[in-house]
């Protein structure tokens, strides 16, 4: 399992943040949902949509137990009486009563077995109750992972990431046109759409590798982290100019669901 150090990730994932918020404002959300979120991380989003449900309830759910204990720190009962947070595999979905929504935003392509997600998720989702995800999905970070994996075959690296497979999970529509039905689920939209990564500078991109991209960094003793991301930074910015405002950018392709349960 990776550890996600969670003081780290909230301060750079403005991006994810960004998604996040335009992907909550398509959700047709009554006050009284109860909604359940997906790898919630720091806590941000599940406390926007807890403003949205006033008589309802949101839940968010995250492997980490070092994001769960930020958010239960940064977003408390005596603040948000209907938001509570719970360290949960997704694969190993067990939650007490009904929700009409599951959510979930960049979290998704981190899980191997999304039949166990859809699964777990079906067993707390009210009839009829909609699922709204958006995850990396097929081709997602093509040209950046290209460069980072020439750099793990460079002299003075190779050695390191012998062996090192990836850990995410890149899918598209024809899978999940597949899964849903057989984990009671109708389809009603499932769309791969481009998306462009920004940065303003090179520390920014670095910031994303170092807090996203553990895959990489945990083979590495601490020490040696930061050179890597300094060779796989400079390796980017070589292949992929900044434009002529001085931005970096990443091109992305997430994996839109949207569904209902049957």
């Amino acid at each position: 399992m990776l550890t996600w150090d969670a003081e780290d990730y909230a301060r750079n994932s403005t991006v994810q943040f960004e998604w996040a918020q335009q992907l909550i404002g398509r959700l047709a959300l009554r006050d009284d949902d109860a909604l359940l979120d997906i790898g919630c991380g720091d806590g941000r989003i599940d406390a926007l949509l807890a403003g949205r449900v006033a008589r309802g309830r949101v839940v968010g759910i995250d492997a980490s137990a070092d994001m769960i204990r930020l958010a239960s720190e940064r977003f408390p009962p005596s603040r948000h009486p209907n938001l509570s947070f719970v360290q949960m595999d997704a694969r190993r979905i067990r939650l007490p009563g009904t929700f009409q929504v599951a959510f979930s935003n960049a979290a998704l392509h981190w899980v191997d077995d999304h039949e166990a997600m859809l699964r777990g998720v079906r067993a707390c989702l009210a009839p009829g109750g909609q699922i709204l995800f958006q995850m990396g999905g097929r081709g997602n970070a093509a040209g950046i992972l290209a460069v980072v994996w020439e750099v793990t075959r460079a002299a003075g690296w190779r050695e390191s990431f012998a062996g090192l497979a990836p850990a995410w999970h890149f899918h598209g529509p024809e899978d999940y046109r597949e899964w849903l039905p057989r984990c009671g689920f109708r389809p009603e939209r499932l769309e791969l759409l481009p998306r462009d990564m920004r940065y303003r500078d090179t520390d920014g991109l670095r910031g994303w590798l170092r807090s996203t991209w553990l895959p990489f960094t945990e083979r590495l003793p601490p020490a040696r982290r930061e050179s890597f991301l300094d060779d796989a930074v400079r390796a980017y910015v070589s292949a992929y100019p900044p434009d002529a405002d001085g931005t970096i950018h990443v091109a992305m392709v997430r994996l839109e669901v949207e569904a209902a349960a049957v």
